[in-house]
């Protein structure tokens, strides 16, 4: 028999919340649903929320808050900057192995950027989540006047174009839900990503938008999410099935166009691509999955002998359990789950009922296998997709600089040729009190820097650029400047390429050229790895700019 203990409070317009009529099953692992509260707190918060601010968003102990956030700064999910609680873009892992066991943006993305490039609007992808959709691919516009939706928002289908064709296709059970639900939260107050609807439009006008959607094959949104936005979208059925897979959405305002005009001008180039996605879909050879991960737990027993009780084993534990997941990974049974993090099965059988619980995996009883929901990008993802590069950098940069006492900085390479440039984009003082004060936004000529030589070396072949590659990092001696020694380590996206360079620049009296290499450079290539993680982690689906 479930205990009839209700879930952990959570803030009144949380959209993730689960009801509290909802009796959480007697082997779920309360530790587990109190760490997921935080993190999607900590989301709905924009990824920066204090100590504080959460105890009153998930109404847990500040004791329990605190453990909660020391785990996940263990796991690198979340860092501590004094009294905030900052999520980081390896959170983003949880939703990347959503993203990658679905497949959908792998082979999709690809069309709905052509298609974004060819009308000059916006370009979107999205999934059913319950009574919602969400998006799981963005390929925007940069104009003055943009589209702030993100990957992993969550919005109600009935203020949205993809959602009329989802509700063509529910059951009698899931139009009950979203009767409850719209009684529940008339101005749809639980979407955070969406404005509040002062006037709620009755449940009959969706019901017949549901049903032309499922007649006509494509639906419209004229102004339902807030004045001036329309979109238009088309189904991309599942070639196994003939059930939509997900929705391909094309989004402009009122100044481009009307949604009449929308849907006559644009309605055709989109079945068109449409179309296309589907033939891949059709033809995509079945996913290599490669290595499983393993024993990924295995840290988890060093951690807590090292933090004690501050440390929550079964948090840590539960969320191994979604990383198991990921490409060629789509489906997993208990066995499957257990054996990839080196989890005792009975413990991952717990993550796996709590989850099941909390709408973050879904169980085939088919087939006994597991696979995750779109409700796992709850899980941070919405205001971490759009970080950039020095945002990634900035923290790194700091505890380098407090740990060499130097001043650090990030560079990108802004032309090319004999006169090419880099351009500082952040940088970490050093605490001295004689030190290097480059401000943000500097060029200076490539070839007479350190972080300009790491850069220029990917790109051409000369004999520096040669031992700067064999070496792995370029080191200058007063070449700049008098008393100036710089030293640079390239910083690689998920392809291999350098996007980046970080360097440390110093006084010559400082260290000598030696000393630097002995000194610096390990804590340099070890900065360097910690920020390749995370843009590795935030570039998996999302586009980072390096600016």
């Amino acid at each position: 028999m479930p205990a009839q203990t209700p879930s952990p409070p959570v803030a009144p317009g949380s959209a993730e919340a689960v009801p509290p009529v909802a009796a959480v099953p007697a082997e779920a692992v309360a530790p587990l649903i109190r760490g997921v509260a935080v993190l999607r707190e900590l989301s709905e918060a924009g990824g920066t929320l204090s100590l504080s601010g959460l105890e009153r968003a998930t109404g847990l102990a500040r004791s329990t808050v605190d453990r909660i956030t020391s785990t996940l700064q263990r796991m690198g999910y979340v860092r501590l900057d004094g009294r905030d609680a900052v999520a980081t873009p390896r959170l983003m892992e949880l939703g990347n192995a959503y993203l990658a066991a679905l497949r959908l943006p792998a082979l999709l993305s690809g069309r709905a950027d052509a298609l974004a490039d060819e009308l000059d609007e916006s370009v979107s992808l999205a999934v059913a989540d319950r009574d919602g959709i969400r998006f799981i691919h963005q390929a925007t516009r940069r104009r003055a006047m943009s589209l702030s939706f993100r990957i992993g928002d969550l919005l109600p289908a009935e203020r949205t174009a993809p959602g009329p064709l989802f509700a063509s296709e529910w059951t009698d059970a899931e139009w009950r839900a979203w009767r409850t639900r719209r009684v529940a939260d008339p101005e749809n107050r639980a979407f955070t990503a969406v404005p509040p609807r002062e006037l709620p439009f009755p449940d009959a006008e969706f019901e017949r938008r549901a049903e032309a959607a499922g007649r006509d094959g494509w639906a419209l949104d004229d102004q339902l999410i807030e004045p001036g936005l329309v979109a238009v979208s088309v189904p991309v059925r599942d070639p196994r099935t003939g059930r939509i897979a997900c929705v391909a959405n094309v989004v402009s305002h009122t100044s481009r166009h009307t949604a009449a005009g929308l849907r006559d001008t644009l309605l055709p180039r989109l079945r068109a691509t449409v179309a296309e996605m589907e033939h891949d879909l059709a033809t995509a050879p079945a996913p290599d999955p490669g290595p499983p991960p393993s024993d990924l737990a295995s840290w988890i027993g060093a951690s807590k002998h090292e933090l004690g009780r501050e440390f929550i084993e079964s948090l840590a534990r539960g969320l191994t359990v979604l990383t198991a997941f990921g490409a060629g990974r789509a489906a997993l049974t208990l066995t499957d789950v257990a054996r990839a993090t080196g989890l005792p099965r009975a413990t991952a059988r717990r993550a796996l009922i709590t989850y099941e619980h909390l709408g973050l995996v879904r169980q085939q009883p088919e087939s006994r296998t597991f696979t995750l929901t779109p409700r796992v990008l709850s899980l941070g993802f919405p205001p971490l997709s759009r970080t950039t590069l020095p945002r990634i950098a900035a923290p790194h940069l700091a505890d380098l600089s407090a740990r060499v006492r130097e001043s650090t900085a990030l560079a990108i390479l802004v032309s090319q040729g004999p006169d090419a440039e880099i351009q500082y984009t952040a940088r970490a003082v050093s605490p001295r009190i004689m030190g290097v004060d480059i401000r943000v936004g500097t060029r200076l000529p490539a070839a007479a820097t350190s972080l300009g030589r790491v850069l220029l070396s990917d790109t051409e072949d000369s004999a520096d650029s040669a031992r700067v590659r064999t070496h792995g990092y370029a080191l200058l001696d007063e070449d700049w400047e008098d008393g100036l020694r710089t030293l640079a380590v390239p910083l690689r996206d998920r392809t291999g390429r350098a996007v980046a360079a970080l360097g440390v620049a110093l006084h010559a009296a400082g260290r000598t050229e030696r000393e630097c290499v002995e000194e610096l450079l390990p804590e340099l290539r070890r900065t360097a790895a910690h920020v390749e993680r995370e843009l590795h982690a935030a570039g998996h689906f999302t586009r980072v700019p390096v600016l």
